[in-house]
């Protein structure tokens, strides 16, 4: 047995390092890591462009065919059979209907300079049936750098739509403000995995989505940054806490959310009104846009939204939200019913 004093062995790839080596060495580990993050991009790259390129030539070769159906499968089984033999796995029947899907759905993938999408994202964006939402989550992914698992969730969870819902379906007047673009409804929170009833248990539902905030902040969209949980605003007499504080740095200005996990009142609107007066008077710095405030409700009541002061005030929202994933029945009927909403809110804004 070692005595107290026995001195515990040092590694020897610790040993008589000092913190400049430690430093330099470091550094020579950043600029391996970057060299093979910029060959595997390139590498990626390369092979989606080859991919395309195959798929380009199978359609040309399937159209010198009589029977291009007919056709199409003996080539397509004979060329798996030679690339396998020649270069073995990845070339089955199924990945080069894949690859020729490709080229057939994006034929013009050649001018769009994406240069960062892998393949299996483009796997999933071509399922997609339509052509402005390819493109859309085509760019998207490329921009943003969407791995496929978040890209797989963003599809599921109809993204694309619910934004298009919001403020792309139909031509709004030029008087409704730039921050509509930037506001779901409804919101899907799947990710936080929470019982479907939440009436109570807001402190549940705040402390969920903190711990799930990188999931959240992607949700929410571009330009969000997490600035405080249960601010604290005060006047001479009172003190208030508002849920959660955001930045939108594309919008220059803050978005303050309000958690509901119930049906809207009309109260919590005046609520949510109040603390943006508040918030703007003893918040806002002199460089920062008007304060958006947002509610987010299990539920909108469509007559409360109508008559309040959600009509006038081009400040505040109100978006549902839900935290299961809906189905393709439920997110078309949410759609369509948002859609009817926002064009009667067009309407209203033109006559006001």
């Amino acid at each position: 047995m070692k005595s107290k004093d026995d001195k515990l062995p040092v590694k020897q790839n610790e040993a008589g390092i000092s913190t400049q080596e430690r430093q330099f060495f470091a550094d020579i580990a950043e600029l391996l890591q970057t060299a093979r993050n910029t060959a595997y991009r390139a590498v990626n790259t390369i092979m989606v462009q080859t991919y395309w390129n195959i798929g380009k030539r199978i359609v040309e070769q399937e159209q010198q065919g009589k029977d291009r159906a007919q056709y199409g499968d003996f080539l397509i089984v004979n060329l798996s059979r030679y690339l396998s033999d020649t270069f073995g796995k990845g070339f089955s029947e199924p990945n080069l209907r894949n690859i020729r899907q490709f080229y057939l759905t994006f034929p013009e993938f050649a001018t769009h300079c994406v240069t960062n999408l892998t393949w299996t994202n483009i796997r999933l964006i071509m399922r997609l049936p339509n052509a402005q939402e390819r493109d859309w989550y085509l760019k998207e992914a490329a921009t943003e750098n969407w791995s496929s698992r978040t890209l797989e969730r963003n599809i599921k969870s109809g993204y694309y739509r619910r934004l298009l819902s919001s403020k792309g379906s139909i031509s709004l007047p030029e008087t409704v403000p730039l921050t509509a673009e930037f506001i779901k409804d409804p919101y899907v929170l799947e990710f936080l995995d929470v019982p479907e009833d939440l009436n109570g248990k807001e402190t549940l539902l705040e402390s969920t989505l903190i711990s799930n905030m990188q999931k959240l902040l992607l949700e929410l969209g571009k330009g969000f940054c997490f600035v405080a949980r249960q601010m604290r605003i005060s006047t001479e007499t009172s003190h208030f806490f508002i849920d959660l504080i955001f930045y939108n740095y594309l919008l220059k200005c803050f978005v303050i959310i309000d958690l509901k996990t119930r049906k809207l009142t009309h109260g919590d609107i005046g609520q949510m009104d109040m603390y943006v007066r508040m918030f703007d008077q003893l918040k806002r710095g002199n460089d920062d846009n008007p304060t958006l405030g947002m509610i987010l409700c299990t539920d909108k009541d469509e007559t409360i939204v109508k008559y309040s002061v959600l009509q006038e005030n081009r400040h505040l929202f109100v978006s549902e939200y839900q935290t299961v994933l809906p189905t393709e029945e439920e997110l078309a009927s949410m759609l369509e019913y948002q859609t009817k909403r926002l064009i009667e809110e067009s309407k209203d804004w033109e006559n006001s």
